[in-house]
């Protein structure tokens, strides 16, 4: 691999010269710029990052921690992410905790060590060390869906409690009285939301919560599987679901396809987020739209905002959920 002071040599200029065209600290001369630019294209010169960052106190490098990278949720807001990363002239450092905690500390502190300019955080849940170490660094950071005690942050979110609600709604629309809501862990702020949504809704209706129709589950499908196993093991099972996230409820239709209940026919189900997939289940899914890539493309956009203005004051942006009608909901048949 070529070296600075080869490209120098073969350039006929001092190797601070070549520093100066690399990083624009100096004004340099058309013809040496040009001439030490042909080396670097000739010699296949890679400048060193972590030396461009020091003189410079930038990498021009974001971090980004999620929870689980087999959540195709996480795989639409990072595209948004990092095209407009990509526009802004910054690179994505991709971490995945797995839900755990400890893990999502360790993988922040590499993070640090490779000098980011920013970090992107959507948390696996609360954890005092978390707290406590971001709260001790003054990077830059955004947190996105779900807030931390303590962390002074930028913080991005769709509206949960409004995407509980219109799926409720819409459901209790139908004719629907006896909905269950499949929610994810207990200890995520958006699951609650979603859950007060969904209360919301029905007491807005006037339709008694049942609390054997709320069930906890871990935003995968084989949970959103278990889960209606459960509810429609019930003396009296649900005529509707209410799912936190799709890939919950594409495995309680399994479930359901399982148990021989048809659906709509029989049993409605709604999910949450509208990934790409939920176009092609069995049937394709009722489902709350989040705003995945926007949320992307303003995480990115907030964080280079405070990146190059720490002074600037924290945001907190609420973006609005929708619903997209597919076939997996249908109005109550009468008995």
């Amino acid at each position: 691999m070529a070296t600075m002071k080869q490209v120098a040599e073969k350039a006929r200029v001092s190797t601070t010269t070549v520093s100066h065209v690399i990083n624009n600290t100096r004004v340099v001369s058309s013809d040496v710029r040009e001439r030490v630019l042909n080396v670097i294209q000739e010699l296949r010169y890679i400048p060193s990052a972590v030396a461009r960052s020091l003189k410079n106190d930038r990498t021009h490098t974001i971090g980004m921690m999620i929870p689980n990278n087999s959540n195709p949720y996480f795989a639409e807001l990072i595209q948004g992410i990092e095209d407009e990363s990509f526009k802004l002239g910054y690179n994505i450092i991709l971490c995945n905790s797995y839900d755990d905690p400890k893990k999502q500390v360790a993988y922040i502190r590499v993070l640090m060590e490779k000098r980011i300019d920013g970090l992107i955080l959507v948390s696996s849940g609360s954890d005092a060390e978390l707290s406590q170490l971001l709260d001790d660094e003054s990077i830059p950071k955004v947190l996105v869906d779900r807030e931390l005690t303590g962390v002074a942050a930028d913080f991005i979110e769709s509206n949960h409690e409004q995407g509980g609600y219109l799926a409720t709604k819409y459901l209790l629309d139908l004719g629907h009285r006896n909905i269950a809501c499949v929610s994810g862990p207990q200890d995520l702020l958006p699951s609650r939301d979603r859950v007060s949504g969904y209360m919301k809704a029905l007491a807005e209706a006037g339709v008694a919560f049942r609390e054997d129709n709320l069930l906890h589950s871990d935003f995968t499908s084989q949970g959103g599987f278990t889960a209606f196993q459960q509810l429609l093991a019930l003396a009296n099972p649900p005529t509707a679901i209410f799912v936190s996230n799709d890939l919950m409820a594409i495995g309680g239709i399994c479930a359901a396809n399982q148990a021989g209940i048809k659906i709509p026919e029989e049993l409605s189900v709604i999910g949450y987020d509208d990934i790409a997939l939920a176009s092609f289940s069995t049937p394709p899914l009722t489902t709350v739209v989040q705003p995945k890539y926007d949320i992307g493309v303003l995480t990115a956009r907030v964080l280079v905002d405070r990146i190059n203005n720490s002074e600037l004051p924290f945001r907190r942006e609420l973006l609005a959920t929708g619903l997209t009608v597919r076939q997996s909901t249908a109005p109550l048949k009468s008995s």
